[in-house]
């Protein structure tokens, strides 16, 4: 197992125009390493909520009308 002095020694030994694509490549390691957030499911609590206008709408209408709001 190495370890950081190790990965310390070898980078001070690094010549400068590499120094660039070292930091790239540390970049991308960590990027990899990122624990994601797990994604929470939708909850759908707006179902319903325009239940009132039923009467009003129908999908036709509503598809016309956001044809014209585009």
């Amino acid at each position: 197992m190495t370890n950081k002095n190790e990965v310390y020694q070898k980078i001070n030994h690094l010549p400068n125009e590499l120094m660039p694509t070292l930091v790239a490549y540390l970049d991308f390691l960590l990027n990899q390493h990122v624990q994601k957030t797990p994604e929470t499911p939708p909850t759908f609590n707006w179902e319903g909520g325009l239940s009132e206008m039923k009467s009003e709408y129908d999908g036709v209408s509503l598809q016309k009308k956001s044809l014209e709001w585009r």
